[in-house]
């Protein structure tokens, strides 16, 4: 008897990220080639948590042979969620047994990586699943800092995006607030930021408290305009990750707007004017010192989820397509594909899902590394130093028209608690701190 499966199917989950078709063409034809008859679940789990099995095409060699130079997602895509309820999942593993299906590939970020996991556990062995992880937000807790398939094609469109409005902004002498993509980690804002050079970019690690005021976010932004305007430029590019927003302490947030969540409980950003929020408040914050400043918000995301992918993202998730159909005919299942070192290893989600949420772990942006104080050296905010320098801090209030210790007094908190001078140290056996 064969052993090999009657139909693989490949289903793509959350939002679109270049280099989906990649993984479509790869993995189909490997399938094929093996033997297996395939099949795209059109839109996600859209239909088939439902039971609806109508929205299926077969895939084969000559449809898909040449998709991975494009974007988007050649057989669709949704965020709906069959992890919400068990009949939801009880529909999904039924209606790919109705389909003849013992085989799934799904292609997504931590949702649907988590929804993977459970279609996996409630079809108790009867379809195997592989998961091919996706997000331009780079987010998935890939060791060794392996990048999440998307990411390198979002930061490159992005920063040739940002390489203009910095034109645009010192040419116009105005600021820009670009507000990137990035649910819950700062990684494509800063990668897009310090590639370009941008005057700042501001990730929501960088804040430690659990819930960030709005008039911190504010004061930070207000604090870059204030310093650059002192060095007599009228212009700036603030990149800002819309993670902010699931950080912004909830009652601020809620008085300027109402938030809306999609299937997943995620806040929907899109929804969300951010860049004008704070437009509206850094103009209303300047003009308490009689400053103005001309700042245009720009939102960039849509644009660079359905790019063609750069080559990098074509040819790392053709290996990723291709490895999750290899694991699948092996007899493998339940793992997410990973390529480390030029080899692939498969990350079983029993080992990788969050103790606590039981969801996929989230890679943050670290704050400690060296990476990010290079790009902290390279921006222009305010900062530690600033604070002790007596000049500095003179220009800075010069600007706003306050004293030195007003302006101390109004934005220091900023930054960390200063180091104090040495002739304010704390005595010890009657002699100054060394």
């Amino acid at each position: 008897m064969s052993t090999f499966p009657k139909k693989t199917a490949i289903l793509v989950g959350g939002g679109p990220a270049p280099g989906i078709n990649s993984v479509i063409g790869a993995a189909t034809i490997r399938a094929l080639l093996s033997g297996a008859e395939v099949i795209g679940i059109q839109d996600g789990f859209k239909w088939i948590m439902r039971g609806e099995i109508s929205h299926v095409m077969p895939l084969n060699i000559d449809a898909v042979s040449r998709i991975h130079f494009r974007g988007g997602s050649y057989i669709g895509i949704s965020r709906d969620n069959p992890t919400k309820s068990q009949e939801f999942l009880e529909n999904t593993v039924s209606s790919l047994l109705r389909l003849n299906v013992n085989q799934l590939i799904t292609i997504g970020g931590d949702d649907t990586a988590f929804s993977a996991y459970r279609v996996e556990q409630v079809a108790s062995g009867r379809i195997r699943v592989a998961h091919v992880p996706k997000t331009i937000d780079n987010d998935l807790d890939l060791p060794h800092g392996i990048v999440t398939f998307g990411f390198q094609t979002a930061r490159h469109l992005g920063v040739e995006i940002v390489k203009n409005i910095m034109t645009d902004a010192r040419t116009t002498s105005r600021w820009y607030f670009v507000v990137t993509m990035g649910r819950k980690a700062g990684h494509l804002a800063l990668g897009i930021g310090k590639a370009a050079g941008a005057t700042m970019t501001i990730v929501p690690e960088e804040f430690e408290e659990a819930q960030i005021p709005l008039n911190k976010l504010v004061d930070t932004l207000v604090g870059a305009i204030i310093k650059r305007l002192s060095y007599g430029r009228t212009d700036g590019v603030a990149i800002i990750a819309e993670g902010l927003l699931e950080k912004l302490d909830p009652v601020t947030l809620d008085s300027v707007i109402h938030v809306e969540r999609d299937a997943h409980d995620n806040v929907r950003f899109a929804e969300i004017a951010f860049g004008e929020i704070l437009k509206k408040e850094v103009q209303k914050r300047l003009a308490e010192f009689n400053l103005k400043a001309t700042i245009v918000a720009k939102n960039i995301g849509y644009e660079l989820r359905c790019a063609d992918p750069i080559p990098f993202d074509m040819e790392y998730c053709r290996d990723l397509g291709f490895m999750a159909s290899k694991f699948l005919f092996d007899g493998g299942s339940g793992a997410l594909v990973s390529i480390q070192d030029g080899h692939f290893v498969p990350m079983y989600f029993k080992d990788i899902l969050d103790k606590k949420t039981k969801k996929m772990k989230i890679r943050m942006v670290d704050t400690k590394s060296e990476y990010y104080e290079v790009a902290m050296r390279y921006m222009i905010r305010l900062k530690d130093e600033d604070f002790e320098d007596p000049h500095e801090l003179a220009k800075f209030a010069a600007t706003c028209g306050i004293s030195l210790q007003e302006f101390e007094k109004q934005f220091e908190y900023l930054v960390k608690p200063r180091v104090k001078p040495a002739a304010e140290k704390t005595v010890i056996s009657g002699e100054k701190e060394k």
